[in-house]
């Protein structure tokens, strides 16, 4: 995972790889002012971008062949969310917000499996941040593209560009968005993390992840933010659908506190435990997974040496992510496709060393 700038001929060339992540334990809860625990990881999306002194940037990209994307430097909001192709939104929604110096030329090349659950589009995003030139530290970098995703229409909290841009290696991010607060947690040598593609594809603007939102505010309204709320709260809702909802945010909370003492102090049994507790409360209370996530979680959690497994990122598709005992799982032995993460740096804690 490397930053780059080279001097050329014609100005600068600026290289970065953004890293995907994957949420440990701490789903649906940035967004209602909770907690997670997500890490940076080995799979990510690289950016380079070639400055010329153009007043355009042009994008391409590895996974759209033949179709480009151009834009002015500094580009109206309004503007964004109508620009063709449609996966480019991203790039001038982060370009209008970082008013790179110059234009020039991007392009985009990716291992992270878009659709994924993974955090491909906060990937990108930290990483375009980077090579337009954005300063300041995890915490600014991770606003302004958090932003970029509003200005397109993805209603994203700030929990996937926090860790993409300030993940440590060797660790997890513990993550507080009611106050934005962060601490590293250490990730023991004798936990694996393996994780594995549904192959659901989806996309936020079109999943229930909106509507999720939406049921997630009307019952804050009459509790609270639900990441600040306590089992003591859910009496109150008497509509049955906004209950679990918030039942799911606040046990979820309190998961992550758990998981976090429970991965620091090297208790891999008690940390299983709690994912497989978050995966039915994703279920069950939020229902955002899916039968085929279901039937996958289940299969792998029978394998011997797996401690515990759950669905990670958004829902509706993407990929689960499984704690094991070394060599628990083999994923070239895995159908379908898997991958061993491993916690690493991101863009900020790159660019600062």
């Amino acid at each position: 995972m490397d930053h780059r700038v080279t001097t050329q001929r014609h100005g600068t060339t600026r290289t970065c790889v953004g890293p995907g992540r994957v949420n440990l334990i701490g789903d649906h809860t940035d967004y209602n002012g909770g907690r997670a625990l997500p890490m940076a990881i080995d799979l990510g999306v690289t950016v380079t971008f070639a400055a010329s002194g153009a007043d355009r940037i042009e994008v391409t990209s590895e996974a759209y062949p033949g179709e480009a994307a151009a834009f002015p430097v500094v580009t109206d909001a309004d503007r964004v969310t109508g620009l063709e192709p449609a996966w480019a939104g991203l790039c001038a929604a982060v370009a209008s917000l970082a008013r790179p110096a110059t234009g020039g030329a991007v392009h985009i090349a990716s291992t992270v499996p878009r659709g994924s659950g993974l955090s491909s589009s906060a990937a990108l995003a930290v990483a375009l941040a980077d090579v337009f030139g954005v300063e300041g530290d995890a915490l600014v970098v991770a606003r302004l593209c958090q932003a970029a995703e509003h200005r397109i229409g993805v209603p994203v909290g700030i929990i996937d560009p926090l860790v993409c841009a300030g993940g440590h290696a060797g660790h997890a991010l513990w993550i507080d968005t009611a106050t934005e607060s962060t601490r590293q947690v250490p990730v023991p040598s004798g936990a694996e993390f393996t994780v594995v593609d549904s192959g659901q594809r989806r996309d936020l603007r079109t999943s229930p992840y909106a509507l999720r939102v939406a049921e997630c505010e009307a019952a804050a309204a009459v509790v609270g933010p639900l990441g600040l709320a306590g089992p003591a709260d859910l009496p109150a809702l008497r509509d049955p659908l906004l209950r679990r909802r918030a039942r799911h945010v606040i046990g979820e909370c309190e998961r992550v506190d758990a998981f976090a003492g429970a991965l620091a102090g090297g208790r891999l049994e008690a940390a299983g435990a709690l994912m497989d507790a978050s995966h039915l409360s994703l279920a069950e209370d939020f229902e955002a997974t899916t039968p085929e996530v279901d039937d996958l979680v289940a299969d792998l959690r029978s394998r011997p040496g797996v401690l515990g497994v759950r669905m990670t990122g958004a829902g509706w598709g993407g990929c689960v992510v499984a704690l094991g005992e070394p060599g628990a799982l083999d994923p070239t032995g895995l159908d379908p496709p898997a991958w061993r993460v491993t916690p690493v740096d991101g863009t900020v804690a790159r660019r600062n060393r």
